[in-house]
């Protein structure tokens, strides 16, 4: 994986606005709606070398294909699995709001959860791949749309067995550690061939910490930790073999905006991101809740040899940050843990599940974007001038 050594890098978390168009079949297919199965192969591939172009353009230094052809991060596993023909109605009870009032009053203004996360499947029957070729076409159009384009490197997202174990329920196995190594075994194959194309391969796991006030809000904080125990356990099983330097790990508290009074601490969890087995660690950093968590990597060092992602401008509003804000969260990370160890990102995605509309115009998350690379640009000339390293 490339680092900082000459500048600060920058990337982002994956998903990218659908164009409507394409949204439109995508949404179709999801719903098990007619759609034509030749326009929406070929207008997929059109999305994504524009919105790769677009990126470069942009000045994103490490980009993705954007999850273009994806309804959501967690829900595409449904057409690729076998196991996963059951569908869920709705999401599972998650702690009683506790801003009853304001709940009410969003609830009434934007579209229902349900429609934001589109077809959920429920795990029916036993795990196994029935369609790899919806993964090879990914990785097609992700190599055509990088032909000619200069970058550093590229990465494609992939759902964290945690994840799929949060939002996937299953009727089929007996215990979650039992689904949970299921899920493993089949999803190393997806994480073993996007490296093995030659790009960085994400792990997406909001799972992580989001479960604690979804899945586990009215048990013990030590269940809540094993759960998270387990999780780290199968995802390292499937991602044994694949070398440390080809992964990267991201962790955010749900990609909504909210009050988020409930979210877990970092620094309570920290222990556990850091032995998932990936070089780079993707963390929300940005957004009122967590912006002051760089405080955590005073007191616990990273790790020899790896790469902190943190956050430097958020995915839910659309206040378009001023890069010297950016060159500040910037910095402040590279003092900590040296500058060849930091790159610049986004806290989330800007296209999560893909639904239209997105929170953000696409207008406004390219402004951000460039927003970042400029304050990258100027944390550059201030770390290099001054010569911080991962030894200071």
């Amino acid at each position: 994986m490339n680092r900082s050594t000459a500048r600060i890098l920058t990337t982002h978390i994956g998903s990218l606005p659908r164009p409507q168009d394409l949204w439109t079949m995508i949404e179709a297919k999801d719903r098990g709606r007619p759609y034509d199965q030749d326009a929406l192969a070929k207008r997929t591939k059109s999305a994504v070398a524009d919105i790769v172009r677009k990126q470069v353009d942009a000045g994103i230094d490490i980009p993705s294909d954007g999850e273009q052809s994806k309804p959501s991060f967690t829900n595409y596993v449904r057409d690729r699995l076998s196991g996963l023909e059951g569908i869920n109605p709705g999401p599972f009870p998650s702690a009683p709001p506790a801003f009853p009032e304001f709940a009410a009053w969003q609830a009434s203004r934007r579209p229902s959860l349900t429609a934001l996360l589109g077809t959920l499947p429920v795990n029916t029957g036993p795990l196994g791949w029935k369609n790899k070729n919806e993964l090879e076409t990914d990785l097609a159009n992700f190599k055509a749309a990088l032909e000619g384009l200069k970058v550093e490197e590229a990465f494609l997202p992939s759902v964290a067995v945690g994840q799929v174990l949060f939002m996937v329920p299953t009727e089929h196995y007996s215990s979650d550690r039992q689904y949970a190594y299921a899920l493993a075994d089949v999803l190393k194959d997806e994480y073993k061939a996007i490296v093995d194309a030659g790009f960085v391969l994400q792990i997406d796991s909001p799972d992580f910490v989001m479960m604690r006030n979804r899945q586990y809000w009215n048990k013990t904080w030590e269940e809540y930790r094993k759960s998270i125990e387990l999780r780290v356990e199968a995802l390292n099983h499937a991602l044994a073999g694949i070398p440390e330097d080809r992964i990267r790990f991201h962790v955010c508290w749900g990609n909504f905006e909210g009050p988020h009074q409930d979210d877990v601490p970092l620094k309570d969890v920290v222990d556990l991101v850091l032995k998932v087995n990936a070089q780079a660690y993707s963390i929300e950093a940005a957004n009122a809740r967590h912006a002051h968590e760089w405080q955590v990597w005073e007191d616990v060092k990273l790790p020899e040899g790896k790469i902190l992602i943190p956050g430097v401008i958020d995915t839910v509003t659309t206040f378009v940050e001023h890069p010297e804000l950016v060159a500040q969260r910037i910095v402040r990370y590279a003092n900590l843990v040296g500058r060849e160890n930091v790159m610049a990102a986004p806290d989330c995605g800007f296209g999560t599940f893909g639904a239209w509309e997105p929170r953000v115009h696409p207008e406004i998350m390219w402004a951000k974007f460039r927003s970042m690379v400029e304050g990258a640009r100027i944390a550059t000339d201030q770390l290099w001038k001054r010569g911080v390293s991962a030894a200071s």
